[in-house]
């Protein structure tokens, strides 16, 4: 009886070893299947959230895209009438110039006489064709637009650069010292 009985004992826990097995293959499947399932949810949640960011960044492209342009449109109006201010600038400083350089050479003109008078007739002369030259310029200045201006700018330092040079150091420095002058 012995052996009967450790041979139930055996059959026992064969079977008991079968039905463990078979619940971990029926539990394993399941999970398997809930894994893939889950895999399965989350790709097509992926795929759902890259849509909607998709969608979201073509609305927010658009919306940059027509905002740019009015940037682009402001931008242009802007520039428009910065060029206009700076030439109606350009042209009153022009005139000022032109009107400044035809006082002067007036003053010259009218004390030439005090010049023959006190350093010589020659001198005289020479204060005359200053004041010739300074209303002749003075009325170039006037006659001429802007871009004939520049052009003749160009065409001077082209032609006598070192000069051009001198007379912009002249400048700068006689504009640093009214400059500093009116700061003291």
């Amino acid at each position: 009886m012995a052996d009967s009985t450790s041979t139930t004992e055996t059959d026992t826990s064969a079977k008991a070893s079968r039905t463990g097995d078979n619940a971990q293959a029926a539990a394993g499947e399941p999970a398997k299947a809930r894994f893939t399932r889950a895999l399965e949810e989350a790709k097509a949640g992926a795929q759902q959230l890259g849509k909607e960011a998709q969608e979201r960044a073509d609305l927010y492209r658009e919306k940059l895209t027509s905002t740019s342009g009015d940037w682009v449109n402001e931008a242009k109006a802007k520039t428009g009438q910065a060029k206009d201010v700076a030439v109606d600038l350009a042209n009153e400083g022009k005139t000022r110039a032109s009107g400044a350089i035809a006082s002067l050479g007036k003053l010259v003109e009218d004390n030439a006489a005090l010049v023959d008078e006190k350093v010589g007739v020659k001198y005289g002369d020479y204060a005359r064709k200053a004041a010739a030259s300074m209303q002749s310029a003075a009325t170039t200045l006037d006659e001429k637009d802007l871009a004939e201006l520049g052009e003749d700018a160009k065409e001077f330092v082209r032609k006598s650069p070192g000069l051009a040079i001198g007379i912009a150091a002249v400048a700068g420095f006689m504009v640093a010292r009214m400059f500093k002058g009116s700061s003291d």
